[in-house]
């Protein structure tokens, strides 16, 4: 009995571990389709928008060397998955006079985005 137990446990932790990875994967896909025209993970020249690698954890507007909007640099947000959500849904409406005019409106899209930016650190 005791080994179905550990045989059940098993399966659900490797499971767990498959979705998680194909969450992730999916999110790393979305955000190349979505959001690497403008963004990169690490500094890249020629983006438009910030690299986003440590996003999760930064204050809003502090890439050195970033030409952020005036917006942008007085928002004062501190980047977590709560909020980049709620950014990534409605970039304007969170910080008018934003230079990021794209929103994410899928749910499920954008928590995988931000679920890939999360382990971007």
């Amino acid at each position: 009995m005791k080994s179905v137990h550990l045989l059940a446990a098993t399966a659900v932790l490797a499971a767990s571990v498959a979705t998680s990875a194909s969450a992730q994967s999916a999110g790393e896909t979305l955000f190349k389709q979505r959001c690497a025209v403008c963004h990169s993970i690490a500094p890249a020249p020629g983006k438009m928008g910030p690299p986003l690698k440590g996003v999760v954890g930064r204050k809003s507007g502090t890439v050195p060397g970033f030409a952020y909007s005036d917006a942008m640099k007085k928002a004062n947000i501190t980047w977590s998955t709560a909020t980049l959500t709620s950014y990534l849904q409605a970039p304007a409406k969170m910080v008018p006079g934003t230079k990021m005019l794209i929103s994410v409106p899928n749910p499920e899209q954008r928590a995988a985005v931000v679920q890939y930016l999360a382990t971007q650190k």
